[in-house]
C-alpha cells in the first residue's frame, strides 16, 4: 500500500468500527421535531431524515439528535479489524465520516486510538456530506497529499461514489 499512495483517508462507521445506534429509535426522536414543521415521514433510520430535514431547512435542528445517538453509539462502538491497519498504517490517515466529527472522535478516544491523525472530516466539518467530494477532498487536503496520491477506505457504495467523484482510489472492506 505504501508504494502506491501517500495517505490513507477511512470511512469511521463500518469500517474502523461499528457505531451501537439504534437509528430507529432515533428516529421516533426526531419525527415530532419534523411535525413540529409540518413534515411527515416513514422512515424509520434516522440518517434517511436528514435530507427531509435539509429540504425543509430544519436540519439544524435535528443535528442534536443524530449527534448525541452517534456518541453515544461511539463510546458503546464495536472495535473492527480495519482499525489495526489504521493504527499500524506507515502513511498519514484521517476520517471522512458521515458521523459527526464529535463521534468521530468520540470513537478514536473510545478504542484508545493515539496515533496522529491529520483530519477528522465529519458531516459537520464542511459544507456538503458524503457522497459530495468535499468532505474527502477536505480530508486530503490535510493530508498534504493530492487525490490521486490518497487512497479512500471504506464500506459502502456511498463511499466508492465519494472517492470517484473526488478522484481518490478507493478500497471496500
Amino acid at each position: 500500500m505504501g508504494d502506491s499512495y501517500d495517505a490513507v483517508v477511512y470511512d469511521l462507521d463500518g469500517t474502523l468500527v461499528r457505531l451501537a445506534v439504534d437509528w430507529q429509535a432515533t428516529a421516533e426522536r426526531i419525527k415530532p421535531v419534523l411535525r413540529a414543521h409540518g413534515i411527515e415521514s416513514d422512515a424509520d433510520d434516522a440518517l434517511d431524515l436528514l435530507p427531509v430535514a435539509e429540504d425543509a431547512g430544519v436540519a439544524d435542528e435535528i443535528e442534536p439528535y443524530l449527534a448525541e445517538a452517534e456518541c453515544e453509539g461511539a463510546r458503546n462502538s464495536e472495535r473492527l479489524a480495519t482499525m489495526d491497519a489504521f493504527v499500524d498504517s506507515p502513511l498519514p490517515v484521517a476520517i471522512c465520516s458521515l458521523n459527526c466529527e464529535a463521534a468521530c472522535r468520540e470513537a478514536l478516544e473510545t478504542h484508545g486510538v493515539s496515533r496522529d491523525v491529520a483530519a477528522v472530516v465529519g458531516r459537520d466539518s464542511v459544507d456538503e456530506r458524503k457522497p459530495h467530494p468535499e468532505p474527502l477532498l477536505a480530508a486530503v487536503d490535510a493530508l498534504g497529499t493530492e487525490p490521486e496520491r490518497t487512497l479512500f477506505v471504506g464500506d459502502s457504495d456511498s463511499d466508492a461514489v465519494t472517492a470517484r467523484r473526488a478522484g481518490t482510489a478507493f478500497r471496500r472492506v
